[in-house]
């Protein structure tokens, strides 16, 4: 991870996006409108082929693993991820990298030269500027996810020629509906009419292949046209008419993975004859993919387990993942999330695992305050609705870095500590490099679970 912004590019590229918070009444207003108006003012348009992605889970490993194979390939790729952990430009990969922060400044300003009386939203000026960037560099390739939606999100201004929907769940309610039908049904709006269509949820909602029927795109279904198996020293995938066999698993961690995956293989067989992939770009793309704070665990004494879990479905895989693990005589959490989020399930799907809770500020309105988390946590608890360890610990903190340090401080050298939440939680661990700790605590004996 980088170290800290000081650069007068930076500087400037920070002032744009303090413009672009300002410009627009609203933090989210959603809808295309605005987005068709610009790209057409802007002629933005991509020549080679456009991978998108949408889902609720599992949209960013399935980015990462996307360019990490076509890296391998020997093509040239534009990525647009988000959000960023740390600085703004991580949201603009070229060739594997994310950009310099002075080469965006010009499309910022462009995109204010064009826009006019326009008021656009934050998400809408950035992902403007961003795609303008792509779309000037020599590319093979370009991927693009989805934010929160789909139909009205403005990523989907762009038509893609392959669309890939990932894991659906309940997130984001009060835009995309109360069930997960509703909430596929509006990831779907990416797809487009004989255009390629992977969908990597084992079990999906049916408004997404009723969607598929509805515009005649491609559909392309975990299970039906393509699978995995495997144990556990390797796997194998077998698609339409390709197919892997022994390979090692993708170097991304977490009970997942092998999902996002397989979708992956799949988008590169539907694309193969613009973007043909040899099995050794795929075996070495999966073994070097690299991917910060997704079940990301850094050695040290404590050990380190960065996640930006922040809903139900996600912080269950997480929650099962730290299982896995193996023995930890206690586990810290340091946790930070927004307000609108389902706190109640989230804590009660990761409480049995965890022995004492560092909950922290985050530096955004949106954001549930440390005071707000420990008293959502004490009413499940009083409640009976949380499973935790007797000898249980609670503190609050005003920034995830003092968290985190606080964590330290009461670790033992062979516990774990868990960082996980908000992006903003996992970045602000991350804000000045990958942490390597040291316990501030002799070993003790572990607190038994109710």
């Amino acid at each position: 991870m980088s170290t800290p912004p000081t650069s007068t590019a930076q500087i400037r590229l920070d002032d744009w996006l303090a413009h672009c918070e300002r410009l627009h009444p609203k933090e989210i207003d959603m809808g295309l409108a605005r987005m068709h108006q610009m790209r057409d003012r802007l002629g933005l348009h991509f020549d080679v082929p456009v991978v998108m992605v949408a889902g609720t889970n599992g949209k960013g490993s399935t980015c990462a693993m996307l360019e990490a194979i076509a890296l391998q390939a020997g093509y040239r790729v534009g990525l647009y991820q988000k959000p960023h952990l740390v600085h703004f430009q991580e949201r603009c990969r070229v060739g594997g990298a994310p950009v310099e922060a002075e080469s965006l400044l010009a499309h910022f300003e462009a995109i204010e030269a064009a826009r006019g009386e326009l008021a656009l939203t934050y998400f809408e000026f950035t992902t403007l500027a961003i795609m303008r960037r792509l779309a000037a560099e020599p590319l093979d390739l370009v991927i693009l996810e989805v934010g929160l939606g789909g139909r009205l999100d403005a990523v989907n201004a762009i038509d893609a020629d392959c669309s890939v929907i990932t894991s659906i769940d309940l997130d984001h309610t009060e835009y995309l509906g109360p069930d997960r039908e509703s909430v596929g049904r509006e990831k779907a709006h990416i797809m487009r009419a004989g255009r390629p269509v992977i969908v990597s949820d084992p079990l999906p909602p049916a408004s997404i292949a009723a969607y598929a029927a509805e515009v005649g795109a491609d559909l392309r279904q975990l299970g039906r046209d393509f699978s995995y198996s495997g144990d556990r020293q390797q796997w194998n995938w077998v698609g339409r008419s390709k197919r892997f066999s022994g390979m090692a698993y993708p170097a991304l961690r977490g009970v997942n993975q092998l999902l996002n995956a397989s979708g992956v293989l799949a988008v590169f067989e539907a694309l193969h004859q613009r973007l043909p992939i040899s099995a050794q770009a795929v075996r070495t793309g999966l073994a070097l993919v690299e991917l910060p704070g997704r079940f990301q665990v850094v050695p040290g004494q404590p050990m380190l387990v960065l996640d930006v879990a922040h809903n139900p479905h996600a912080v269950a895989a997480l929650a099962q993942n730290l299982d896995q693990m193996g023995f930890f005589p206690h586990t810290h959490a340091v946790f930070g999330a927004m307000a609108d989020k389902d706190l109640a399930t989230i804590l009660g799907r990761i409480a049995p695992l965890v022995d004492s809770w560092h909950f922290t500020d985050l530096p955004l309105p949106r954001a549930a305050t440390a005071a707000a988390l420990a008293q959502a946590f004490e009413t499940e608890r009083t409640a009976g609705r949380l499973r935790c360890p007797q000898a249980l610990a609670m503190a609050q903190h005003a920034n995830p870095m003092e968290a985190l340090q606080a964590a330290a401080a009461d670790a033992e050298p062979a516990d774990r500590i868990l960082a996980f939440g908000s992006f903003h939680t996992v970045g602000g661990v991350l804000a000045h490099g990958v942490p390597r700790l040291t316990a501030g605590r002799a070993p003790t004996a572990r607190p038994q679970l109710d």
